[in-house]
């Protein structure tokens, strides 16, 4: 599996600071066809804010990241582009696609949330 960091690329046998489900995988592929943005990525940030401190955030990152701080790596295909401040509360977490009767939507499954809201988009660590 390659992970890259801090700018080098590397090849680990451990596993990916935070992980896509192949059901998101599949949807930010497609996302990224329909947008005509195949070489693009997905930035996965924490922020102030919320119900509970804390929101995830998500969005097509186009560029190279900022490879001198952002950790950077592949799952499922995808390369994902974390800061240094979100990789601390992020580590571990998986992005999710689910679609159900109520609609779809990416989630977030964060082993270091300890508490979060009914909202599913905050966290308290």
């Amino acid at each position: 599996m390659a992970v890259e960091g801090m700018g080098a690329m590397e090849t680990s046998g451990s596993t990916v600071p935070v992980s896509v489900t192949e059901a998101a995988a599949s949807k930010i592929g497609q996302l990224l066809a329909d947008e005509e943005k195949r070489e693009a990525g997905l930035r996965v940030f924490v922020q102030g804010g919320g119900c509970s401190g804390f929101q995830y955030g998500l969005m097509i990152e186009e560029g190279a990241g900022d490879p001198d701080a952002d950790r950077i790596f592949q799952s499922n295909g995808v390369t994902l582009f974390v800061d240094p401040i979100s990789i601390r509360y992020l580590t571990g977490a998986e992005v999710d696609f689910v679609d159900n009767l109520m609609g779809g939507g990416f989630t977030i499954k964060n082993p270091n949330a300890k508490s979060t809201c009914g909202c599913g988009q905050s966290f308290g660590a």
